[in-house]
């Protein structure tokens, strides 16, 4: 439920906790029974953002601070303004792993402003959280979201491997105008046509604007070999598996003078970074 996509939990054990005798609030059952400690001078009252984002920083937290490019590992409770729990982890003792900007706004902003092992509570005001449509049955339209997170763990998205300390600097021009360096050759095979791979991989234009990242989104990316632009498909061919390959990819093998909006202009030049992390033979 922290996520813009918004999944049914079985809550009843942590709703049991929370809405029982012995505490005015959900935040009160929290603080005295699940939750970790509270620094002995976190703030009793709420600051409000420019966004309307209203916090209190619980625990400040000692280690790296999120960025949207991140994922977090959380410990987490959400409700209402009435006290209904619609999400927590604390009922499984799990934590959950959340990409940053998959959050709703709220989350995201708020999450930016402890470190790990903080803590901080949120009141997410409608437009920072699921806005006028709600989430099916769960959250209704313009709910205000109230939660409760600790910070685990800031997971930065993955960043290339080692380059090769004889890999050329000068680029070599194929027949077809493709140039390319190897960075890392790869101990592994080299895949064909007829196959599929799974590569991390970033791409950018000549003023150096990243169109596509998949380290940036933490996860790598499956395709095969004669589904992708005419310049992937021939580079991929000059890298053994585990390797690492630098394209320059004009116009003609790229998207052409149609580009590809709104990312890709007409004709333009593209440049990839490319790690190939596993050849997918043809199924026989």
């Amino acid at each position: 439920m922290l996520c813009r996509q918004v999944v049914s939990l079985v809550l009843l054990g942590i709703s049991c906790l929370l809405c029982g005798c012995g505490a005015s609030s959900p935040i009160d059952q929290l603080l005295a029974s699940v939750a970790g400690p509270v620094d002995a001078d976190a703030p009793e009252k709420f600051t409000t953002t420019a966004s309307g984002l209203k916090y209190r920083i619980l625990r400040k937290g000692d280690g790296e601070q999120p960025t949207l490019k991140d994922k977090v590992e959380v410990k987490h409770a959400a409700w209402f303004d009435n006290g209904r729990v619609f999400d927590a982890t604390y009922d499984s003792g799990q934590q959950m792993t959340l990409p940053m900007d998959d959050a709703v706004l709220g989350l995201s902003e708020g999450l930016q402003m402890i470190s790990e092992g903080g803590m901080i509570e949120l009141e997410v005001p409608g437009k920072l959280g699921y806005g006028s449509q709600g989430s099916g049955k769960i959250i209704p339209p313009n709910a205000t979201l109230h939660y409760l997170v600790e910070l685990i763990r800031v997971i930065p998205p993955p960043k290339p491997g080692p380059v090769d300390a004889d890999a050329p600097e000068e680029l070599t021009t194929t027949e077809s105008g493709l140039k390319y360096r190897i960075r890392r050759k790869g101990d592994g095979k080299k895949p064909k046509v007829t196959d599929a791979v799974t590569v991390h991989y970033k791409g950018w234009l000549d003023d150096e604007t990243v169109f596509d990242s998949s380290y940036d989104r933490g996860e790598s990316v499956s395709f095969p070999m004669n589904g992708v632009i005419k310049g992937w498909t021939e580079g991929m061919q000059l890298v053994g598996e585990g390797g690492m390959i630098e394209l320059v990819v004009p116009g003609k093998l790229g998207y052409g003078p149609q580009g590809h909006p709104p990312q890709i202009p007409p004709n333009a030049t593209l440049h990839f970074l490319i790690e190939l992390i596993e050849i997918v033979p043809p199924q026989q």
